[in-house]
């Protein structure tokens, strides 16, 4: 049969082995050296020494039959014992091949045994098919005790390393606890899970594991938390198994000691207690030191560790008077004691589950916790909650009661107790709940009014006032033994029975404790002993207690100060603050305070501070502030805001600027388009820039754009709008106020084009001089196409409209140029107010209402003006010749070669002049 030896860390496979020629029963782990011991149903023991490549150095025989377990002797880990199913057990040395010693006593085979870890005794357990299990003293070589309960073979048996306890598993499903120096069975456990075959204890731990036909069980046994107590001045007594031991932080003197750090404690015995201690609890004035355990309570005195009472009980408290305390028997009854004398004794209405000590009797039930009178047992309350432990404050006014996963913070007001419990709930009224803390408390302790606890993620935090402020946070789960006022330090054991300190600022403490209790003059005397780190600590409590002003008086913090003066909308010393601990955060949380308060003037200089370009665009439109609106603008536009500055552009109806901006960011295609909306004169320059670009990535969709002065014909009522936007140019720039818009036409009401037909149509006759109107009437004479250009140009635009022309998208044969000449009529121009009633005054002047003068421009008298001179502009600024510069251009691009030359009279003048 195969040894596999495994990584632990990667469960790789690392070696394997032929070790025996059956069964593998057991492997054992040499505790320090590279040893193992492997036993078989081929009756044999073998060593093997993995640092020889896992050879075999040693056999051991003797045994005759199978050998089921083996195991190393804890305190000498050179001798071993076997079991063996011919019913012996022998303890072997390394080294020799005859065991040292055999013992018989079973009546069948034996299973299991396991050795007794402690110092005090050398025993070996061992469980056999006879269902019973035997405690043998391997040095006297006779058997001690035998455990008689199981109802079949015993397969499984341990001692635990820590606790008084044997424990042992049968094939009859059960697992069995018993007291490990009475021998009395404590409890049993079955899972129904079927048969035992493995049981396992973690030492140093209270984990078992228990092994199953149908699978694995982990239990813990007992408290986590040691048997240790530490009293008032500093005096700790613990119990280490049986033996009890005392230090005293006051021996340490002034030697300094980082906080968490194990403290150097010089350690005194005390003897041993009679009992296994599960639970030390000093008495309020330290004299007496109770051990619990075994379902038994010894009272010792604390100094000279002498006997002073004892008794049977399932558990111990003390009452907040020293001579006072209280057992529980069972689950019906309680007994208190004054003087040692029992004084009474008294069954609770729900059971006792539990008891606590204090101030007042605690006592769980199923009804929850209720709480009586120690003298008169009278019910002062019962709360419907199920507590884990309560803790009572020295002066018997606060109390902490902790659950499983939350604890409340309660104020005892004994005044309000007294007489006799209105109902079976007590006085409703005797306690007021002052706050809750959403943590498991694990243990804790009152300090004036703050309780400092540690919780279930190893945080040591205080709660005070509401407020919860972690002090440290622990590497291992730690309990609170106590704090000494004198050094200001509050103590922690762990299960190791380590201890630590943390220093506690007493003057935080003191001043939380006076503002909880609302003294301010003794709170105002003690601020100056605070040092300046823990003051805006301070002033986060004062925060919480409501007190603002006093805690931003207090507060050091810029940060703090600042959201406190929010907080009392005190806008100078926020905009002080911000000034010197300048913050886009601030400007803008003290900017948003501003406007919520109406101060418009503060809120507009925080959010320029604040560089909040879209608050500064909100308040400069909602204010109407033009100039406002300009600046920010310009502040967008050089910060790279452009959505910013081009909306703050389009709002004060600056035009050119959008279009600049557009074309800046390289945004041709909406800047041609807005163009074609707003400024048609601007097209064509844009459209070529938009050419340029588009060329770089698409060239023939960049030839598929059409300019509007090159293709007039697709652009039909191009003219009429460049006209609306010459009317239009003035009154751009003349901004409405906001009164004036809820009696103006909206944008999409109107329509442009046809207010500048009408306009048009209603200007009156020009009347001019007679060389004007000579002038003008050639000018209009050359600019009349005779009919044969007509009829050339309608058949050129027939034939250029019929022609196929490239088909650019996926074979529909349409003009590949863009067309611009849809919606000129519905464009959204600005709405200006205003119609046309004021034209622009350096185009026409009204002398009177019937007759207006043109300010035409003056022609030379002298000889015949040249080509150039002859585009003499109109009223809106077109040159008479632009249809023949057209006709050229249109003209220039005719195919000569499809042009039939049989039929023309080169002799025609009038051909030759067409």
């Amino acid at each position: 049969m195969l040894v596999r030896v495994y990584n632990y860390n990667t469960m790789d496979k690392v070696h394997s082995f032929e070790a025996h020629a059956d069964y593998i029963r057991c492997i054992a782990v040499h505790p320090t050296q590279s040893y193992i011991l492997t036993s078989s149903d081929d009756m044999m023991i073998k060593l093997w020494d993995w640092n020889k490549n896992w050879t075999c150095t040693q056999t051991f025989e003797g045994h005759t039959h199978y050998v089921m377990q083996v195991v190393f002797n804890p305190k000498d880990a050179n001798t071993f014992a076997s079991a063996s199913l011919d019913k012996t057990i022998r303890v072997w040395q390394l080294g020799s091949t005859q065991p040292n010693f055999t013992l018989n006593g079973h009546e069948k085979g034996v299973n299991c045994l396991d050795y007794y870890r402690g110092a005090d005794k050398p025993y070996l357990i061992s469980g056999a098919d006879d269902f019973v299990a035997k405690i043998w003293d391997y040095q006297n070589k006779s058997c001690v005790q035998t455990l008689v309960g199981h109802t079949q073979n015993v397969t499984s048996v341990c001692f635990h390393s820590d606790m008084p306890i044997i424990i042992t598993g049968s094939e009859d499903g059960t697992i069995r606890l018993w007291h490990a120096n009475t021998y009395r069975l404590e409890f049993t456990l079955n899972y129904g899970f079927e048969r035992v075959w493995c049981v396992a204890q973690l030492p140093g731990s209270n984990t078992l594991s228990i092994g199953y036909d149908e699978g694995t069980i982990m239990i813990k046994l007992g408290r986590e938390q040691p048997a240790i107590t530490m009293d008032n001045s500093g005096k700790i007594i613990w119990a280490k198994h049986s033996e009890i031991q005392q230090a005293n932080v006051k021996a340490l003197g002034d030697s300094p000691v980082k906080d968490g750090e194990t403290l150097p404690l010089a350690v005194k015995d005390l003897g041993s207690c009679e009992i296994f201690p599960q639970n030390l609890v000093h008495n309020p004035n330290g004299r007496f030191v109770v051990v619990c355990g075994d379902g038994e309570y010894i009272i010792y005195t604390a100094l000279a560790w002498r006997n002073k009472s004892f008794g049977t009980a399932e558990e111990f408290v003390w009452a907040a008077d020293s001579s006072m305390y209280c057992i529980r028997e069972g689950n019906s009854k309680v007994k208190i004691f004054k003087n040692f004398k029992e004084v009474q004794d008294f069954k609770p209405d729900y059971g006792v589950d539990g008891i606590y000590g204090g101030q007042l009797l605690g006592v769980r039930s199923a009804s929850g916790l209720t709480f009586y009178n120690w003298e008169t047992t009278t019910l002062i309350r019962r709360i419907e909650v199920t507590p884990l432990q309560v803790y009572w404050s020295d002066n018997g006014e606060l109390v902490c009661v902790a659950t499983e996963d939350e604890a409340f913070m309660l104020r005892y007001r004994p005044e309000l107790a007294e007489g006799t419990a209105p109902d079976e709930d007590g006085f409703e009224e005797a306690f007021e709940v002052l706050g809750e803390v959403a943590d498991k408390v694990m243990t804790g302790v009152w300090v004036g009014d703050c309780f400092i606890y540690t919780n279930s993620e190893n945080r040591l935090n205080y709660y005070v006032g509401g407020e919860i402020v972690t002090i440290s946070h622990l590497d291992r789960t730690q309990y609170i033994l106590g704090y000494i006022t004198k050094d200001s330090k509050l103590y922690l054991g762990d299960k190791d029975l380590n201890v630590t300190s943390f220093a506690l600022k007493t003057a935080v403490l003191e001043y939380q404790t006076a503002v909880m209790r609302q003294d301010f003059e003794t709170a105002d005397q003690i601020l100056p002993q605070i040092d300046e780190e823990h003051r805006t600590r301070v002033a986060q409590f004062l925060e919480k207690q409501g007190f603002k002003e006093q805690a931003m008086a207090v507060s050091v913090d810029p940060s703090h100060k600042f959201e406190l003066a929010l907080q009392l909308n005190d806008f100078a010393a926020a905009y002080t603050l911000a000034q010197e601990h300048s913050s886009e955060q601030r400007w803008k949380q003290l900017s948003d305070l501003a406007l919520r308060n109406s101060d418009f003037t503060l809120a507009q200089k925080c959010m320029y501070n604040a560089k909040d370009y879209s608050g500064l665009l909100l308040l400069a439109s909602s204010l109407g502030d033009a100039e406002s609106m300009k600046q920010l603008a310009e502040l967008a536009h050089a910060a790279g805001k452009e959505n910013i500055a081009f909306t703050a552009y389009m709002t004060l109806n600056n035009i050119p600027k959008c279009l600049d901006l557009l074309i800046e960011t390289e945004r041709y295609p909406e800047a041609a388009l807005m163009a074609k909306t707003y400024m048609p004169s601007q097209v064509s320059r844009i459209l070529k820039l938009w050419q340029t670009d588009l060329s770089k990535t698409n060239e023939k969709a960049a030839q598929a754009l059409a300019d509007p002065l090159q293709y007039e014909n697709l652009f039909p009522e191009l003219q009429l709008a460049l006209k609306a936007e010459k009317f239009l140019e003035k009154e751009r720039g003349i901004l409405k106020p906001a009164n004036s818009y809820p009696t103006s036409t909206p944008n999409w009401e109107r329509d442009v084009l046809a207010e500048t037909e009408e306009m048009l149509a209603s200007l009156p006759e020009v009347v001019s001089s007679p060389k004007e109107e000579e002038m003008l009437t050639e000018e209009v004479k050359e600019d009349q196409p005779t009919p044969e250009v007509e009829e050339e140009e309608e058949e050129y635009v027939q034939a250029e409209e019929e022609a196929p022309l490239e088909d650019l998208s996926g074979g529909v044969e349409e003009s590949p140029f863009v067309d611009f000449s849809s919606g000129f009529e519905e464009a959204p121009l600005v709405d200006l107010g205003g119609g046309f009633e004021e034209a622009p005054a350096d185009t026409i002047e009204l002398e009177g209402p019937e007759v207006a003068k043109i300010e035409a421009p003056a022609v030379p008298e002298a000889t015949q003006p040249a080509p150039d001179d002859l585009k003499t502009p109109d009223l809106f600024g077109n040159s008479s010749t632009d249809f023949l510069d057209e006709m050229d251009n249109e003209i220039s691009q005719l195919n000569l070669d499809d042009i039939d030359v049989d039929d023309i009279d080169l002799d025609d003048e009038q051909l030759f002049d067409d």
